[in-house]
């Protein structure tokens, strides 16, 4: 055999030698790539903005949720060369992931290049002021960023988002707002003829008061029927939230009781010392609320008062009205006489426990010397 019959046959040895193990190690890869990963259970990881494939790699490995960073970042560096021939590389996206016990390497890479973020529910609770929504969101440790400025009264929609965690908290808030106005313009076409309100504004403003007004077995309509009647005849709506907001702004506390002094102090909120709308709403109204407002029910309410099963007693005329707030006083007055009841019994069989705590003290300690003084409980 010639030199030259030498070099060829030595040549196709080597490719075909080289071809193999480069077979070899493709099939090694890629079963290493689908081989289940060694996570045992859940496990949320953030990828933050800016790092790179090969320190997500590392994370991820340190974390457990893939068995060697080297392989991972051969597989994007692949999928990356691919896109020369037509392939789609990947994209790896920040946000916080959540990864299933056994994921194989190609799983998690497709996910985080999908930008499949691990997403929680977040629930904004109806009738809460901007200023208590913007402290809620603050409080909570998911999210992160800082708030600009407390939105205006009424501008945000109250309700259950899926949002990504670790969620800017001003991105939830421009959310919100967006929703709010996305919502406003699709039901503001749906009103009843004839309301007595001339803007989808001042249909916000009233359902922040029905938002409030409203008890956990009433239905929104009825309520909404009442202020509707009341200023479509130009009497003050009357409305006790709108006494607490007027004096506390934004961080009112709706559950103080009110005095009579505060129910004739005038304020710019404050319906018993004013006629029409206050100027800006009270809280920020749910659907609900806002959908009562545009289409109440048809009654000649003018009045209405607790009946202490969270519902409420309607009346057309004043006397009516009277009569129901008579019961309404007489139960309130019951509930707190079972509720001071409650509260002497608590106290009596705390100091029951004290005595006899402090009695088995001394017991114990009897045999130690002389008996410690007992003390008699406070009543």
């Amino acid at each position: 055999m010639g030199p030259t019959l030498r070099f060829i046959n030595a040549f196709l040895t080597f490719s075909f030698l080289t071809l193999a193990v480069a077979a070899g190690g493709v099939f090694w890869i890629s079963s290493e790539l689908d081989k289940p990963g060694p996570l045992q259970q859940e496990r949320t990881v953030v990828i933050p903005r800016g790092e790179g494939s090969r320190d997500i790699a590392r994370r991820l490995e340190r974390e457990g949720i893939i068995s060697s960073e080297h392989i991972f970042v051969a597989y994007y560096l692949s999928r990356q060369m691919s896109a020369w021939f037509g392939g789609t590389p990947l994209q790896f996206k920040a946000g916080n992931y959540e990864f299933e016990p056994g994921q194989s390497m190609r799983e998690v890479a497709d996910l985080i290049s999908r930008g499949k973020v691990s997403l929680m529910r977040l629930t904004i609770p109806e009738g809460l002021t901007s200023h208590q929504i913007v402290e809620r969101l603050r409080a909570d440790p998911t999210l992160t960023g800082e708030i600009e400025t407390v939105p205006e009264e009424g501008k945000l929609l109250p309700d259950t988002y899926l949002v990504p965690r670790g969620s800017s908290r001003q991105a939830i808030i421009d959310m919100m707002r967006a929703e709010q106005q996305k919502f406003l313009e699709s039901v503001w076409e749906t009103r009843q003829p004839n309301l007595p309100l001339n803007s989808i504004e001042e249909a916000v403003i009233l359902a922040s008061i029905v938002q409030r007004e409203t008890g956990r077995n009433d239905k929104f309509e009825d309520i909404a029927s009442v202020f509707i009647n009341r200023l479509k005849k130009g009497m003050p709506l009357q409305s006790d939230p709108t006494i607490l907001y007027g004096l506390e702004g934004g961080q009112v506390n709706w559950g103080r009781p009110i005095y009579r002094s505060e129910i004739q102090k005038k304020t710019s909120h404050n319906t018993y010392q004013m006629r029409g709308l206050p100027p800006t709403p009270i809280c920020n109204p749910g659907r609900e609320a806002i959908r009562a407002v545009l289409n109440p029910s048809a009654t000649n309410y003018l009045y209405f008062v607790a009946n202490g099963e969270g519902a409420s007693v309607f009346s057309a005329t004043l006397e009516e009205h009277n009569v129901a707030v008579a019961n309404w006083r007489k139960i309130e007055r019951e509930i707190r006489a079972r509720q001071a009841e409650a509260a002497k019994a608590q106290a009596n069989n705390d100091n029951a426990a004290a005595a006899a705590s402090e009695a088995n003290a001394a017991e114990d300690n009897s045999n130690d010397g002389p008996p410690l003084p007992v003390r008699k409980p406070k009543l």
